[in-house]
């Protein structure tokens, strides 16, 4: 089977990188959201990406028109994945709601779909059976923040992915301008998180602990290492409730209370408060303009 027509479920940030990416390649794309708002916000941040394209990575007026065109928009999960050949799934990191999701998604996909789970913090093996085709689900997992240049994309399958799946969906990365990452077995956090997740877990524990502010912590980090963005700032843009939901998770996988003390704090700090990162125009910085994008923030 060839995979032309894609679903994506959630329109957040990274949901919506996903799905202009896939579109601006060609491929026909459905954005899903189980609220009218998630819609509103995806097409907005196509219209962001638009310019974006247009301004700063040389795409043609056509191309992003053709793009636009590609891209329809749904609240209701039986439309959404009508003749869909791939369903990309980033819903917020929270393992009660993905289960839900998967579990009604099963019952109306056509039968030949793949699923496919983005999820940063679990693992595909969690929501497979509940897919009702665990022969046919894995986790195809993008970077965070605009995945057109942080442009790797982790393939991970599960006990029952059959192969000749695992290679459609490695191919299809390719066919939207990823580099493809074969992650030879479930591993929490893939290559990537693995290593990113502790990254931003001790810029969290440094503010937590009041031994430094975001802004010192993240000037630190991208000074020292010329990086563009600190933990704080990319907390922001994966946004609060990923921070959140991804902390419980953690203390689940790891049966380790210190990430629930965590996904509190977060919780008392940011999400109680209406605080939710860049989406929302206020986090550990407000937006849209952070203090981390001005010229001066990296001088005394």
């Amino acid at each position: 089977m060839e995979i032309k027509k894609v679903m994506i479920a959630g329109g957040g940030v990274l949901g919506s990188q996903v799905a202009w990416q896939t579109a601006f390649h060609g491929f026909m794309v459905t954005v899903y959201d189980a609220f009218e708002k998630g819609i509103e916000t995806s097409k907005s941040y196509h219209q962001e990406f638009a310019q974006l394209f247009l301004t700063q990575r040389g795409a043609s007026q056509q191309q992003v028109n053709d793009t636009l065109s590609r891209i329809s928009y749904t609240t209701n999960l039986q439309e959404a994945v009508d003749g869909v050949d791939m369903v990309s799934e980033s819903v917020p990191e929270d393992m009660e709601l993905k289960v839900k999701f998967w579990t009604e998604l099963g019952k109306v996909a056509p039968a030949d779909t793949i699923f496919t789970t983005n999820t940063s913090s679990t693992l595909p093996s969690f929501y497979a059976e509940a897919s009702g085709r665990p022969e046919k689900f894995l986790a195809l997992h993008f970077a965070t923040g605009g995945i057109w240049d942080a442009n790797i994309a982790e393939v991970m399958g599960q006990a029952q992915t059959k192969d000749d799946i695992y290679e459609q969906v490695v191919d299809f990365a390719k066919a939207i301008g990823m580099v493809a990452i074969p992650v030879k077995k479930e591993n929490p956090g893939y290559v990537m998180n693995a290593v990113f997740i502790p990254f931003l877990l001790s810029g969290l524990d440094l503010v937590i602990n009041e031994i430094s502010t975001p802004e010192y912590v993240d000037k630190t980090w991208v000074i020292s290492t010329k990086s563009t963005y600190g933990p704080c700032a990319f907390m922001d843009i994966v946004g609060m409730g990923t921070v959140y939901h991804t902390l419980e998770s953690l203390a689940v996988a790891h049966n380790d209370e210190s990430f629930n003390k965590r996904a509190q704090w977060v919780k008392e700090n940011f999400i109680d408060k209406g605080k939710m990162g860049m989406a929302t125009g206020e986090g550990f910085y407000k937006y849209p303009n952070p203090a981390y994008a001005s010229p001066e923030f990296l001088k005394n």
